[in-house]
């Protein structure tokens, strides 16, 4: 392995120390020993075959890729070795039963960003953890006892929440574990780094297009700051650049037909994020209220979804009222 100067011994203690316990924390942990043989099948890239081989499409009308797929079955295994009784996973139109009973079901995301395999861009997972009910997954995010993600990039990072506080660990493939690299992430309140796609901008509420001119007006303009902008175009990639290094995602709602309810999947896109970010000091909201209020209607309901920095995140909704004014 390449040493740069400075380098010592790895550091942070090993994630089953951080999550030690039975449920929520157990089935984080089953989740996280999981991620290294699909991270190493995303770095072997079209080694082996096509992992961007078009193989189906899922519920929303998106086109499921050979990873995605695979990436479902794989963590299904893992959640069914874990005790998870129920699974509502993004490549599959209904619930899937796999330990009858159970205390604990979970809501995924396989592959966040797939539209972006094979290209290197980052990739990640997502996932909510909720107890059994009756109600199922149609219900609001506040119900949540557990969310994370892994972030697939040049290293291979988990990050999660119980509740207390939003944690960060790296996989040391050395020692062949992940170690805790932070813990009680805490977002800045204010932003100064700003995440969308801007050629969608045109489409958007008028004080939505407000506040993109005036930001990009930058010093010279309302704002009075400058602001650096970035698209990764894989909400996770954004979610862990955001918890480290702060800023603002968005993808609002919009006028084309199909976006008018967003296009981020409430269960779990859009809610396990909303727990992370809060639990980091920050604000998840749709453009009206918190995404963790909302109730879905459906299993694979979409939404808009802006996260990120407090006070970037109340500045955007004061132009959003503009447009109702």
């Amino acid at each position: 392995m390449l040493r740069l100067p400075g380098d010592c011994a790895a550091t942070g203690r090993p994630l089953p120390e951080a999550l030690a316990g039975d449920g929520p924390a157990a089935i984080t942990l089953a989740i996280a020993q999981a991620l290294p043989p699909l991270a190493a099948r995303l770095a072997a890239g079209r080694l082996h075959g096509d992992p961007e081989a078009v193989v189906g499409t899922n519920d929303s009308g998106d086109r499921q890729k050979a990873l995605d797929l695979a990436a479902h079955h794989h963590m299904l295994d893992a959640l069914a070795r874990a005790g998870v009784g129920r699974v509502l996973s993004e490549e599959a139109e209904a619930v899937i039963e796999l330990n009858p009973g159970a205390a604990y079901d979970v809501a995924i995301d396989p592959i966040d960003g797939s539209g972006s395999i094979g290209i290197g861009a980052p990739l990640g997972m997502l996932y909510s953890i909720l107890p059994a009910a009756p109600e199922g997954f149609l219900r609001p995010g506040r119900a949540l006892v557990g969310a994370g993600y892994a972030s697939f990039g040049h290293s291979l990072d988990f990050g999660w929440t119980l509740g207390q506080g939003t944690h960060v660990a790296t996989h040391d493939a050395e020692a062949g574990i992940f170690r805790v690299t932070r813990e009680a992430v805490a977002l800045k309140p204010a932003a100064s780094t700003i995440a969308y796609n801007a050629s969608n901008e045109r489409h958007w509420a008028p004080g939505l297009q407000a506040w993109a001119r005036d930001l990009r007006a930058g010093s010279e303009g309302p704002r009075g700051r400058d602001f650096n902008m970035r698209w990764l175009a894989a909400a996770v990639g954004e979610l862990h650049r955001i918890l480290l290094k702060g800023g603002v995602f968005l993808y609002p709602d919009d006028r084309r037909p199909g976006y008018g309810d967003g296009r981020l999947r409430l269960v779990y896109e859009a809610a396990p994020i909303a727990f992370l970010i809060e639990q980091a000091g920050g604000l998840a909201t749709d453009g009206q209220g918190p995404i963790l209020d909302r109730r879905p209607g459906s299993l694979h309901a979409m939404t808009p979804l802006y996260f990120g920095a407090r006070d970037e995140i109340d500045t955007i909704h004061a132009y959003l009222a503009t447009s109702k004014g």
